[in-house]
């Protein structure tokens, strides 16, 4: 994302002077997108990205996240390579991270089981229990149960947070290479991405066989990429140079993608092309639109649709208007909206089912939803800023004001 360079003082390292509020927006914006296509048949959906292109809020929440986390976590590291600090310093706010997302993703499966099992007997309803993988809890308790601490046991709609877990450990690896070895951390994080979809690496799943949705492996470039652009960002610089030529070209992605999708002529001749490729022996990950590895078109569309916003400046104004502040705050408590709005969600899809034919059910849940979480984003907010008389005075480049994770 653009920034204005920061000249630093003898002897130390550039930084962004203040939050950017598009990080804050943007992940917030994904987090409203998650909800609103997590239940689905609502009308509201074709506002999301997915309309426009191949990516959805699953690519924008994990580019988003590992920006984040570039930017609240490499200092740690960077001091550690330096000398200034431990290793565990460095490497325990991302463990204790994982922890935390270990804990809600348990306690989001647990709450998934619970409330379609309650649906099912409330509206004598028995395919609530089978729906989103949910048969197994029943007819392989044990195995499930197992597989539930162990993450091999996922319920649909609540399997994203397993991957990201997984990405969260391996990352002081990531960042301690990306602080070195920026370009060479790309390639190789590129190469695992193609390996990972040429055979089809991933974590299986316990019981029921298959592996997880989202591949770890796959998965781990678009998290990585994030990663860099947080370190990078950090300290007043872009990942990728702003260039009229390659704006022009991403423009140009974007806007062809959008076509593809939504005229029917060319998107039946590109479709018909990519199959031939496919038939010719492309690998699937490269011609088809798959989610479990990452598929390129996916991958291009996200990386071209965040190099044109990064590119623009008028994202960053409107980012930071206040129109705009619901967005920030969701994007604050980015884990809390997360978790909140899955519970929000799995609600709405039930209400749904059972009441198809109620016309205002679709129009009216996803944002009611989406108010509740800025709700419990705003009053967490209140309740951990610090009042007017215990703030210390912070200078622009004091570390309280750089971005964190939240």
């Amino acid at each position: 994302m653009p920034e204005n360079k920061v000249v630093p003082l003898p002897g130390t390292a550039a930084r962004v002077s203040r939050r950017d509020p598009r990080i804050d927006a943007f992940r917030g914006l994904a987090l409203v997108m998650i909800i609103v296509t997590h239940m689905p048949g609502n009308p509201w959906e074709w506002l999301t990205v997915r309309e426009w292109g191949f990516s959805d809020a699953a690519e924008a929440f994990f580019l988003m996240s590992g920006i984040a986390a570039g930017i609240a976590y490499s200092p740690a590291v960077e001091r550690w390579l330096r000398g200034d600090g431990g290793i565990w310093a460095a490497i325990s706010p991302m463990w204790a991270r994982a922890w935390t997302l270990y804990l809600v993703q348990i306690l989001l499966t647990v709450i998934a089981i619970g409330l379609f099992a309650w649906a099912a007997d409330v509206f004598l309803e028995p395919r609530f229990r089978e729906m989103h993988n949910l048969a197994r809890i029943y007819s392989e308790t044990g195995e499930a149960l197992a597989g539930i601490p162990t993450l091999g046991y996922q319920i649909g709609y609540v399997n994203i947070l397993p991957t990201y877990i997984v990405l969260m450990i391996a990352a002081p690896a990531i960042v301690a290479a990306g602080l070195r070895w920026p370009l060479a951390t790309l390639a190789a994080s590129a190469v695992l991405w193609h390996v990972s979809g040429l055979w089809r690496l991933n974590i299986p799943n316990h019981p029921g066989g298959g592996g997880w949705f989202f591949s770890p492996t796959s998965w781990q470039l678009i998290f990585t990429i994030g990663l860099l652009i947080g370190i990078r960002h950090r300290k007043g610089e872009r990942l990728v140079p702003q260039s009229r030529p390659l704006f022009a070209a991403a423009l140009g992605l974007v806007v062809f993608i959008f076509a593809w999708r939504h005229v029917p002529e060319l998107g039946t001749y590109m479709n018909h092309k990519m199959a031939q490729l496919g038939a010719l022996g492309a690998p699937g990950h490269i011609v088809a639109h798959t989610k479990t590895w990452l598929g390129l078109p996916r991958l291009v569309h996200v990386l071209a649709l965040a190099y044109v916003l990064s590119c623009l400046p008028a994202i960053r104004t409107l980012a930071a208007h206040p129109a705009v502040t619901p967005l920030r705050t969701m994007g604050q408590q980015g884990l809390l909206v997360f978790a909140f709005g899955t519970v929000l969600m799995l609600v709405g899809q039930i209400l749904m089912d059972v009441e198809p034919a109620t016309p205002w059910l679709p129009w009216v849940l996803p944002p009611a939803a989406t108010a509740l979480c800025w709700a419990a984003a705003w009053t967490k907010n209140r309740l951990r800023a610090p009042k007017p008389s215990e703030r210390p005075a912070v200078s622009e480049s004091s570390p309280m004001r750089r971005s964190a994770a939240s």
